[in-house]
């Protein structure tokens, strides 16, 4: 049986300031529950994918768990820090992701190559998608690291 995993938050409660529920707004809009045009699973990849970039505890087991739960294949998943060395994912994921973590690295000179390699298979507003589950995952892996939300099995707290 597996163990309750809840968080912890060490450093601060993230509800003392209104950033936090402008956040929540945001993951309404874009979120793993929000209703988009690009696809469900491929819109849950790119949100993991920030996450383990991002080192987000709370992110990963989250989105990993979301992940497997709406059908992504577990080997995906388990794959994704190394997603570029697989052979697991589509070229339409693999522009994806790479689009992915050319913003999440926000420091990419040549920015306009994968934005020009997401048309081969995505309309402008996919792309405005993509963009922004992408740009709304760095808001809440960096909340998260901020506050400290640490995760420990529920027996331990």
């Amino acid at each position: 049986m597996q163990q309750e995993v809840i968080f912890i938050n060490t450093r601060f409660d993230p509800d003392i300031t209104p950033f936090h529920a402008i956040a929540k707004e945001m993951a309404k809009a874009v979120g793993y529950t929000a209703d988009l045009k690009v696809d469900k699973k491929l819109a849950q990849l790119l949100r993991l994918r920030v996450a383990q970039a991002n080192e987000c505890a709370y992110c990963i087991i989250l989105h990993a768990g979301t992940s497997r739960e709406i059908g992504i294949d577990a080997a995906k998943v388990d794959n994704i820090s190394s997603w570029y060395n697989s052979h697991l994912y589509t070229d339409k994921e693999k522009a994806a992701l790479a689009y992915c973590d050319a913003l999440n690295e926000g420091k990419t000179k040549a920015f306009d190559q994968f934005h020009e390699g997401l048309k081969a298979y995505f309309d402008e507003k996919e792309i405005a998608e993509i963009a922004a589950i992408v740009i709304n995952m760095n808001v809440w892996t960096r909340l998260k690291l901020a506050q400290g939300a640490t995760p420990v099995y529920k027996e331990q707290a």
